[in-house]
């Protein structure tokens, strides 16, 4: 069954139906319903078709990501603030993936369909029940990530967690020092407020949403996994100086 999944992930008109699908009953949730609006387009453009990591603060489970896919297909067809009218999901963009734990994308049958779009599900190193913790990403993992690098942009969630000002969690600087990818932080704001925790039911209406796309990072990468994820962390405004007063006692 597995090996099924996983072809049917690799074949291009498969993720462009289900972009195609997922977008359009999204599409009025971001667009009409509440406001998106997108900033630092210009960066996606600059950046090339592969070997670029996204990395992102996290509030909703699946519609993070997805407001992402909206916007490299709008971007694609020469859309810069917002989306406008989603013919771009006509013909959208697909050379994608986001990394997901891979217990919470078996959790039913709506995270399994969206595997589909372009699902990366990978080990945590940390086991939230058992605390326990691995010294590194699993190998099988590794190979995955850096197999998708070669030909796509990843999405990733240092985070891992919806919890504002969670501590990121090493993957993501393991990835960074293992595969030397362009780094893009993304800061996304209102999505919280507009909709529940999985993304699926409105919360809110009339929610400015904004996606922010920053600049590359600059990084070394010999520093160490600590001084990475410190440095992503400050570029998602996650870290404890964007912590509001009231959080930090």
């Amino acid at each position: 069954m597995r090996k099924w999944i996983d072809r049917l992930k690799r074949a291009n008109f498969v993720k462009k139906l289900v972009h195609f699908v997922v977008g359009m009953c999204t599409y009025p949730g971001i667009a009409i319903i509440n406001k998106l609006k997108i900033e630092g387009a210009e960066n996606i453009n600059k950046v090339p078709k592969s070997n670029v990591l996204f990395v992102c603060n996290h509030q909703t489970y699946f519609l993070d990501v997805i407001a992402m896919f909206h916007i490299f297909s709008a971007v694609k067809w020469g859309r810069k603030k917002k989306l406008g009218f989603p013919v771009y999901m006509l013909n959208p963009f697909t050379r994608v993936n986001y990394v997901a734990a891979e217990q919470t994308m078996k959790s039913s049958w709506l995270s399994r369909l969206f595997l589909l779009a372009g699902g990366l599900t990978v080990r945590r190193t940390w086991n939230e029940n058992s605390k326990e913790q691995r010294s590194g990403l699993d190998p099988s993992d590794t190979r995955k990530i850096e197999r998708s690098l070669k030909d796509n942009w990843i999405i990733t969630f240092p985070q891992g967690t919806t919890t504002p000002y969670a501590p990121a969690r090493k993957g993501t600087a393991l990835i960074i020092k293992h595969h030397k990818p362009i780094v893009i932080p993304v800061v996304i704001n209102g999505f919280s407020k507009a909709f529940n925790k999985t993304g699926v039911s409105l919360r809110k209406k009339g929610t400015l949403l904004t996606v922010t796309f920053k600049e590359p990072l600059q990084i070394d990468y010999d520093a160490s996994a600590q001084e990475i994820t410190e440095q992503i962390m400050d570029a998602i405004e996650q870290s404890k100086k964007f912590m509001p007063e009231v959080l930090k006692h």
